[in-house]
């Protein structure tokens, strides 16, 4: 249906912007739901952001999705914040009402959405988590939520793992980069929670013979969607679990926060956004 003048309104806002699935996503959503809404996306420069949500939550949306790099500004001007925003240090979901702004995180709820759909339980073993950014710290939230009953941690600056694993996981095992295939060793769960493998990024390199072929290797990355971690994780006889599980986890509870509505089960999200990745080679 087309929108009136009452229509329920959301956006996503980061910077780029251009790049994001959202917009597709949640609009495929809205039309099957036969919802009288609307999801915007929002180019908005980080010197900028924190005015623009003052100013949006005064206005009648809803709310906003929140990516890169404004989700640690999201949190600060929070006026309420969940308990898995304050945890992580980050919001990716900001909702209003009344002027307020609340903030939470479903990127942690999105990635053990992930797991639970490709049939894995994280609690069968230890789980590696490479890298220590925003990515890696709403993972390993998701992992001690779950009761992950061993987390290991590698990453380029071994200051910065050590730091989050202080912040979220203390009892976790660092392992220096350089010795990243050392913590192979028994893994049941393997992490890239790094920006390598992105598109243009080199890809991240890992020693499979390493692990065993139980394992399985789950990538946040989903452009490309079959990045070289994955690929040779898969040569191996591996698992894999590409990056769209991710973002589609943690657009479902948003999508409830902004229209109070589930989205609609006739709706194909991974293929949908499968073919939109196509169409951009």
């Amino acid at each position: 249906m087309r929108p009136t003048g009452a229509a329920r309104l959301a956006g996503v806002v980061g910077d780029p912007i251009g790049h994001s699935l959202s917009p597709s996503l949640m609009s495929a959503w809205i039309d099957a739901a036969g919802l009288d809404a609307v999801y915007a996306p929002f180019a908005v420069r980080k010197d900028e952001a924190a005015d623009f949500f003052r100013t949006m939550a005064r206005t009648q949306l809803a709310g906003l999705n929140v990516t890169l790099p404004h989700k640690q500004t999201a949190l600060a001007i929070s006026d309420r914040a969940s308990e898995a925003a304050q945890a992580i240090g980050a919001a990716n979901l900001l909702t209003f009402k009344d002027g307020q702004i609340h903030a939470d995180n479903t990127d942690a709820t999105g990635f053990l959405n992930a797991l639970l759909a490709a049939g894995i339980d994280p609690k069968q073993g230890p789980a590696l988590v490479l890298g220590a950014g925003g990515a890696a710290r709403a993972i390993l939230h998701a992992l001690v939520q779950a009761g992950v009953p061993e987390i290991r941690l590698s990453n380029r600056s071994f200051a910065n793992a050590e730091a989050l694993a202080r912040d979220l996981a203390p009892p976790a095992r660092i392992y220096p980069w350089e010795q990243r295939d050392q913590a192979l060793d028994q893994i049941a769960l393997v992490v890239n929670a790094t920006a390598l493998g992105l598109a243009g990024n080199p890809n991240l390199q890992l020693d499979w013979r390493a692990a065993p072929t139980s394992a399985i290797a789950c990538d946040s990355v989903y452009k490309p969607l079959q990045t070289g971690f994955l690929r040779d994780a898969d040569e191996r006889g591996i698992k894999t679990v590409d990056g769209l599980g991710m973002l589609i986890g943690q657009a479902r509870p948003s999508f409830e926060a902004f229209f109070g509505a589930s989205p609609p089960e006739s709706v194909d999200a991974r293929a949908l956004l499968v073919s939109l990745l196509g169409s951009e080679r």
